[in-house]
C-alpha cells in the first residue's frame, strides 16, 4: 500500500509532539515536512520543539520549516500556562542538532502542493490555521490540489476551552479558520467533543512509561506535566490528548464517529469570537462543509497510540 503523503502544521505543545511521534512511527504515512506556527508558544519555540521531536523519533531527515509568527489580523495569544515556558515541559531533552530549513513554511506548503499531483497531499493542522489560510490566500491555485484537511480545532457540545465559547486553536486566529472552513476542501475536524473523551488516565500514562524506551518515558513525562492543568480545570481523571486524534484518524478512521455538517467561524463578536458554529442538528439550509467528529473509541485510540509509540 502506498503511504499517504501529509504535511503536519503544528505549534508543539506536548500533545502536538505526541501527534508528530505517532505520524513518524507509521509506515502508512509519508511525512513530507513539518511546518510550524505560533500558537501554544511563540514561533521560535515551536520551530525548536518540532525538531526536538523529530530527533527524539530518530527522524532528523524530516524537514522542519518555520511559518507565521502571529495571526493574520490579531495579536498573538499563547498558552504557556498549559504547556510550560518551553512548550515541552515535562521532559529534559537536548537542543536539536538538525537545522531549521531556510524556506518559509507557507512557501513550502505552496511549493509542495504544486509539485505533487492534485489530490495526493493531505494537510494536518494541529494548531492555529494561520499558515494554511495564508498559503490559500497567497496561492489560490493550491486549493483544489489539496486531498483533504484533517485538523484539531473547534467544539460544539463542549463549547470552549480558552473562552466560554471558543477552542484555543480557532480562537488564536479566527480569520484564518474562517478562510479554511470556507475553502470547499474536504475537511475533517477533531473538536473538543472528541478530544475530551480521549483522557490520559493514570493507567494509560503508565502504559507509555512501561514501554521502557526513551520515547515512552518522554511521552509519559510530557503527559504528566500537561495533565495537571486540565485535570484541575475539568475535575477529570485525566486530561484530553487533543492533537494525536488527527493522526489516529488517518491511521484508523473507524475509531471516530461524526456528522457531515455546516461549520461557520465567528469572527466579529467580542462575546463568541472564535466559536465554531456547527449545524449538528441540520436546522439550517447551509451546505455541509466539514466532517465534524463527535465521538471516539478512547480505548482503541490509546491502544493504537501505545502500540505505535513502542515502535520508536
Amino acid at each position: 500500500m502506498t503511504a499517504r503523503k501529509i504535511i503536519i502544521d503544528t505549534d508543539p505543545g506536548q500533545d502536538d509532539a505526541v501527534a508528530i511521534l505517532l505520524a513518524l512511527s507509521a509506515d502508512q504515512l509519508d511525512v513530507l515536512g513539518i511546518t510550524t506556527v505560533a500558537g501554544n508558544v511563540p514561533l521560535r519555540l515551536t520551530s525548536k520543539n518540532a525538531r526536538v521531536v523529530c530527533e527524539l523519533a530518530g527522524r532528523p531527515d524530516v524537514p522542519v520549516f518555520a511559518g507565521c509568527d502571529g495571526p493574520m489580523e490579531r495579536k498573538l495569544v499563547t498558552a504557556e500556562h498549559v504547556h510550560g515556558k518551553t512548550g515541552l515541559d515535562g521532559a529534559d531533552l537536548p537542543d536539536p542538532k538538525m537545522p531549521l530549513q531556510d524556506q518559509h513554511g507557507v512557501d513550502f506548503i505552496i511549493q509542495t502542493l504544486r509539485d505533487h499531483p492534485p489530490g495526493t497531499v493531505t494537510l494536518c493542522p494541529l494548531g492555529p490555521l494561520t499558515n494554511i489560510a495564508t498559503a490559500m490566500t497567497r496561492a489560490p491555485d493550491i486549493i483544489p490540489r489539496i486531498q483533504e484537511i484533517v485538523l484539531m480545532g473547534g467544539a460544539y457540545f463542549e463549547v470552549g476551552n480558552y473562552t466560554p465559547a471558543a477552542e484555543f486553536n480557532i480562537y488564536v486566529d479566527p480569520e484564518a479558520a474562517d478562510i479554511v472552513f470556507k475553502s470547499g476542501i474536504p475537511l475533517t475536524a477533531m473538536p473538543l467533543d472528541v478530544t475530551h473523551k480521549a483522557l490520559t488516565t493514570p493507567s494509560r500514562i503508565k502504559a507509555f512509561r512501561d514501554i521502557g524506551t526513551p520515547v515512552g518515558q518522554t511521552v509519559a513525562g510530557w503527559i504528566d506535566f500537561f495533565d495537571r492543568f486540565d485535570m484541575e480545570k475539568y475535575g477529570s481523571e485525566g486530561a484530553p490528548l487533543h492533537d494525536p486524534c488527527v493522526i489516529a484518524y488517518l491511521l484508523q478512521p473507524d475509531l471516530f464517529q461524526g456528522r457531515h455538517v455546516n461549520v461557520q467561524i465567528e469572527t466579529s463578536s467580542d462575546l463568541t469570537l472564535g466559536m465554531t458554529v456547527a449545524d449538528w442538528w441540520r436546522v439550517t439550509d447551509c451546505a455541509p462543509n466539514a466532517m465534524f467528529m463527535g465521538d471516539v473509541d478512547a480505548d482503541g485510540f490509546f491502544d493504537l497510540l501505545t502500540r505505535q509509540i513502542a515502535k520508536l
